[in-house]
């Protein structure tokens, strides 16, 4: 071998090497899901009709891997004594939790959790009401996406005018949120407030807006038939990011769902 071609085959090398540490270097891309929120009216649709196989379609359609459901019914008797959360898991494939808000009708009456992840360990939290009214809660799961743990929150706030239970409620999420540290961490809901309004402004100061960040238009969710009110949020915090989000419109319900499909990350505040 002459001198040229040993510089080229030298010069190949050191490419070969430089290529080799670029590659090894550059950030791979965290596992990506879905997550569904959606206010389920105890399974009733606008046609009046308790039907939860139209629930589960809507579900199952939005390929959701998460999904928080407010307005859920465990043997109550408006909705035949059937337990909804359990019924939606068989029709979905799905593991289901639910958290019992009040007591109705002889039955359960709160929030719910859909996961195909495995779930960790979970709680719940009943909001201290600040005036007599429905109780309210805060269902808190910490689900394994692929070998990282998650933190997926579902809540329904109070739906009067005045906000006062929804901003007392807000404070007992922030100090839940609190104790899942730097882990990704999901929040979703029907928050009964606007965008600007002070309760939106006091989440922002710790959670993202998924919809800001990625959503196109409005982002409505309420009243089915006529979506004109944003009430219904997906909220992040901590190494996990919004790709995507759509309204998902219907009349299974009298709320639209929102889906959101997130990405794990690194280096998000």
């Amino acid at each position: 071998m002459n001198r040229n071609q040993f510089l080229r085959q030298l010069g190949l090398l050191g490419a070969a090497t430089l290529t080799g540490c670029a590659s090894t270097s550059k950030s791979k891309k965290g596992p990506e899901f879905r997550v569904l929120t959606y206010n389920i009216h105890h399974g009733e649709g606008m046609d009046g009709r308790l039907d939860l196989e139209r629930l589960a379609k809507v579900i199952l359609d939005s390929k959701a891997d998460l999904v928080g459901l407010q307005e859920v019914d465990r043997g109550v008797a408006r909705t035949q004594g059937r337990d909804l959360p359990a019924e939606l898991a068989e029709l979905t494939g799905m593991t289901a939790l639910f958290a019992n808000n009040y007591s109705v009708q002889g039955g359960e009456y709160g929030n719910a959790i859909l996961t195909r992840y495995p779930v960790q360990r979970w709680t719940h939290l009943r909001f201290k009401p600040v005036r007599p009214g429905e109780t309210r809660g805060l269902l808190q799961a910490v689900v394994e996406v692929e070998g990282t743990e998650v933190a997926f929150l579902n809540t329904h706030l109070d739906h009067r005018p005045e906000d006062v239970d929804r901003l007392a409620s807000v404070e007992e999420i922030l100090t839940a949120a609190a104790v899942f540290g730097k882990m990704p961490l999901v929040l979703v809901g029907d928050f009964n407030d606007l965008p600007g309004s002070r309760l939106d402004v006091r989440l922002s100061e710790t959670f993202r807006d998924a919809w800001r960040k990625v959503g196109v238009g409005a982002g409505s969710t309420s009243p089915t038939g006529d979506l004109k009110r944003r009430i219904d949020y997906v909220w992040l915090r901590g190494p996990v990011e919004a790709t995507e989000a759509e309204v998902i419109p219907g009349i299974a319900s009298d709320h639209a769902a929102l889906r959101v499909s997130l990405r794990l990350t690194s280096g998000v505040r």
